[in-house]
């Protein structure tokens, strides 16, 4: 009975130290306040870093910005809403400087293999030369294709082929700048 006893107390403390700072996640109070980490989880703002909703992340430049540009059919011509897209990549890039990008290039299945591959690096260094005459320094941006190797869509169908003649900014942290 002895050792229970010890183990009461002990876990009763315990659970009493943890209790005994409210604002130990921040100024605004403690849990269930409305405010601070108990609204949010601990999140400044509603932004959760990391997250689509945070313009410095990789999620947001995927999902808000747009990670792609679409070609016509064995061009490597940008269009003018590639290079709204890009536009945006290249601010983006530049607000953030401490992310890599690599440019994918990509064909869809017509063709072979040789030229689809000689095709998607064409619309990779379009896509990478647009992103340079912006301002993105050519040391934080390199380009590869895939060809027709990593469809998008699998069909013999023009709505499937369209997807699949890209260009695809890939970001990574870099070693700072």
């Amino acid at each position: 009975m002895k050792i229970f006893s010890k183990a009461l107390i002990l876990t009763i403390a315990l659970g009493l130290a943890a209790c005994t700072n409210g604002d130990r996640f921040g100024a605004g109070g403690g849990a269930g306040d409305g405010y601070g980490a108990g609204a949010n989880g601990g999140v400044s703002g509603g932004i959760l870093p990391g997250s689509a909703n945070d313009p410095r992340s990789p999620a947001y430049f995927n999902q808000t910005v747009g990670d792609r540009v679409l070609f016509a059919v064995d061009q490597s011509t940008l269009s003018a809403q590639a290079q709204a897209t890009l536009d945006g990549q290249a601010q983006w890039l530049m607000t953030n400087n401490d992310y890599l990008a690599v440019i994918e290039g990509h064909a869809d299945e017509q063709g072979t293999r040789e030229y689809n591959i000689a095709l998607g690096a064409r619309r990779a260094n379009a896509t990478m030369e647009y992103l340079i005459s912006k301002g993105i320094a050519p040391n934080r941006l390199r380009f590869v294709s895939y060809g027709k190797e990593r469809p998008v869509e699998v069909c013999a169908e023009e709505a499937c082929y369209a997807k699949n003649r890209r260009a695809v900014t890939v970001i990574s942290m870099g070693m700072g700048s």
